[in-house]
């Protein structure tokens, strides 16, 4: 893959390892009630250590070009946990993880670990759909006085709407791979044909009402 874009490196992985699946034919639903031709759960990529280390890699070298200033990683509880753990890592700075609302016991924390105010924070997602709960871990983090650089992701289907809400949220959003140039290497392994890709192409633009 050394002769392959970082984006396409990554694309090629999540398909080779089947985080992504592919099935025009037969539909996923999701929790919203989308019927979509496509799944994605990165959390896979965790099972295959040089896929995992890949990726890991690869968003670092983002994270130190686009946010060179970042003093903590924030995960997005659950999916962004390991996969920002990984990259704090491979940075050597610290960590904590975000959860979608403080817990309703104990001490009753929304972020876990140890944030001071000021601190420049770069959070990782593993998937962008419509950015809406990704954002939610940005809000907190601001009212906890976070400074947040921006988000990093490894994947994104590219809907208008997250571009919308991240504008709207005036955060920077940086992903290794999408959903256009996953369909671009879909075709040229063979894993879809033509007439699949066409269907895949017209779900993005109107996923709501795709299969209806």
């Amino acid at each position: 893959m050394n002769s392959l874009s970082t984006q396409q490196a990554v694309a090629r992985h999540l398909l080779t390892v089947q985080a992504v699946r592919l099935q025009p034919d037969q539909p996923f639903t999701w929790s919203s009630g989308w019927k979509s031709p496509i799944y994605c759960d990165n959390r896979i990529t965790l099972a295959y250590p040089e896929v995992r280390s890949f990726i890991k890699n690869a968003l670092a070298e983002r994270i130190r070009q686009e946010f060179p200033t970042v003093e903590v990683i924030a995960g997005v509880a659950t999916a962004g946990i390991p996969q920002g753990v990984l990259v704090a890592d491979a940075l050597n700075i610290p960590y904590c993880y975000v959860r979608p609302e403080p817990k309703a016991h104990g001490m009753g924390k929304q972020i876990e670990g140890r944030l001071e105010a000021g601190q420049r924070v770069v959070v990782i997602e593993d998937l962008i759909s419509t950015g809406g709960s990704s954002l939610k871990v940005v809000d907190a983090l601001r009212a906890a006085g976070a400074d947040v650089l921006g988000m990093a992701a490894i994947f994104t289907y590219g809907f208008p709407i997250a571009a919308q809400n991240f504008a709207s949220k005036n955060l920077p959003l940086v992903c290794l791979s999408d959903y256009n140039v996953l369909l671009t290497e879909a075709q040229a392994l063979d894993y879809i044909s033509a007439d699949a890709l066409d269907s895949l192409a017209t779900w993005r633009e109107n996923p709501a009402e795709w299969g209806k």
